[in-house]
């Protein structure tokens, strides 16, 4: 796995994660909804801490700001 992700992209995402989070424990996003976008959450931190993003090598983009050799 080579890293994709660059650190606003990560950080774009865990406050994206958090607000999701928020929004679904204080019930503001109950139900189905609420559970998806928890799900949602999780994956977004997930890929921030591992600075991977699948759909990303899918489609090609690359925010690292990593020099290609």
């Amino acid at each position: 796995m080579k890293k994709n992700m660059g650190t606003a992209d990560k950080t774009i995402r865990i406050i994206i994660a958090l607000v999701a989070a928020y929004l679904y424990f204080s019930g503001i996003i109950p139900g189905i909804v609420g559970i998806v976008l928890l799900v949602v959450a999780i994956v977004f931190v997930l890929t921030s801490l591992v600075s991977f993003c699948p759909l990303y090598t899918l489609i090609g983009v690359n925010t690292c700001g990593v020099k290609k050799e």
